[in-house]
Parts: C-alpha cells; structure tokens; sequence
C-alpha cells in the first residue's frame, strides 16, 4: 500500500494542528481540497484514520500510528532529498528575509537554525528593515520573505504569523506592582531603557507617538531587544517590548534575578500583528520550505 507524501504531509499537519482547516493553510491547500484528500487517504488507508469534532479533530489509534510513521517518513524523504541536492544542485543566490527587531529577536532565528539543518544547499541572508522597507524590496524582488507588522496595504501575498503587541515590563515588585494595564504617557513618567534609534521596532514606536508625545528619560539605549529586556530584568528602568519577546510574564534571566512584571501596554497602537508576506504569489519550493519553518517558529510556546 503506497500513499503520496503530500498526502502524508497535509494528514501531519492536521494533527499537529488538531484542525483540517488549519493544516490545509499550512499545506497551503483550500478547505474543500485538503478534505477530499483526506477522505481519500482514508478510502486507501480503509479505515477512519481522524474523529471529527466540534472545535476540530483528532487523530483515531491508525491515524495517529499513519501520523507517527509519516512523519518518519517526511523526515527520512527530506534527509535524502537534502543530501543529494547537497551535492548535484547548482548553487543560486542566497534567500534573503526581511524583519524587524522583533522579528528578528525569535522567530527568525529560530526558523534559520532548523531551516538551514534540514536544507544544507541553501543559503540565507538576513537584513533588518522598517515595513515600509520591507515591502519595497520584496515588491522589487530584492527580497523573498518578509515579516511585516499589519500597518498598511499591500498587493503582495500575505498571511497572518503571530501576535506582536505591545506590553511595559520591570521589576514586579516595583512601579508595576499594583498595576494591570499602563498607557506610554504613564510609562514615560519613570525612568525607561529602550532600542536605540537606528531600530525598526523603535523608529516604529516613535513613527505612532507622533512629534507631541512625553519624552520618556532612557537610562540607556540598547541595540537589541535580549538587552533591552535583560536590563529591565535587573531594575535599570521600565521597557516597551513585545509580549512574545518575554520568556514569562513571572520570571526571565539568570537564577536568583527578580520577578519580572508584565503588563499590556493599554494604548491602540500598541496592539499589533505580524504578517508573513511573499515577494511572488506563486514562490518556490525553497521560499514555501522556509516560510513553514517561519510558521513553525513563530507558534507560542
């Protein structure tokens, strides 16, 4: 009994993802496709292979072992499909992302670390840009990818990757202590560190506060967010971040530093997503590779 790998990777899809809809979005299949596909692979399997359900779907004892050997499967295909590419594909310029800082904090180089493992003959660079940026390049097609913030129109093809919103973190047994929500007016009345203000995360910031917003006082400037939130960590002042930037909304660092406090910044610009979005409507096998392990990365924890 042979089955096809797209197939078997759509039915892996689904039930890491406990939904049809949401493993045909990753198989970057319609609804009515992926359902038939999996009707079928239940017709050759000639067994039910997913027990539907209200809020989705979940995989009965031979769709979980089909589950199980498929992803061995994929695994073994890619290893081998890597492996000989390695040797007889003919080298191309590099892919290249485009992010902003927060961006570029997880989610990218998380995707890079198993994209690159699994894809040995390719290769990716990596700028970071504002979103304006961003989508002139990829509009231009000097870029592949991009992890955009949902800020304006676009013709380029794009599709949601994670919340991004804004939240103030310091100390919890500080100025944050008895608070649940804080506005920037609010935050910028203490003592802050923050991006410098070459960053996109930052230049963004300030492009929403506008000429006539209070001048917080910066403690210090730091060139990424890993300082950024380290440094609020250890009580140097408060810092605007993005919520999926912190390791816990109770503790981050090293043993025996202080709790740390996590509160939404309540201002509406504040409350934003990432998008991913491709340069060509119809990308490569490599762009579409990438863009997975971009999804993949960017799941919450």
């Amino acid at each position: 009994m042979r089955y096809d790998l797209e197939d078997l990777r759509l039915f892996v899809h689904i039930v890491a993802e406990g939904s049809i809809t949401a493993g045909a979005a990753l198989a970057h299949l319609s609804l009515p496709s992926a359902s038939a596909r999996v009707r079928a692979l239940e017709g050759h399997a000639g067994v039910p292979l997913l027990i539907r359900e209200r809020r989705g779907v979940r995989p009965t004892p031979a769709g979980a072992t089909l589950a199980r050997h498929a992803r061995e499967v994929l695994a073994q295909t890619a290893q081998l499909d890597s492996a000989v590419a390695s040797y007889t594909a003919p080298r191309t310029r590099p892919l290249v992302i485009v992010a902003g800082t927060s961006g570029l904090h997880r989610v990218v180089p998380q995707a890079l670390a198993s994209f690159l493992r699994e894809y040995p003959e390719y290769d990716v660079t990596v700028s970071e840009q504002r979103t304006p940026q961003s989508l002139r390049m990829l509009a231009e097609g000097n870029a592949d990818l991009g992890v955009v913030v949902d800020e304006q129109p676009t013709e380029l093809r794009t599709e949601f990757l994670a919340d991004d919103s804004l939240v103030v973190i310091g100390p919890a047994d500080g100025i944050l202590a008895d608070r649940t929500t804080m506005t920037y007016a609010e935050a910028a009345e203490h003592p802050m560190v923050g991006l410098h203000p070459s960053t996109a995360l930052r230049r963004w910031i300030d492009k929403q506060l506008g000429p006539h917003a209070p001048v917080p006082r910066y403690r210090t400037l730091a060139p990424n967010l890993h300082t950024v939130i380290a440094l609020a960590t250890a009580g140097a002042g408060l810092a605007i971040v993005p919520r999926r930037t912190v390791d816990s909304p109770t503790r981050i660092g090293d043993p025996g530093t202080a709790p740390l406090a996590v509160r939404p910044l309540r201002d509406p610009w504040a409350t934003r997503q990432h998008l991913l979005c491709y340069a060509s409507r119809r990308p490569g096998h490599a762009v579409k590779a990438l863009a997975h392990h971009l999804h993949l990365a960017a799941q919450p924890e």
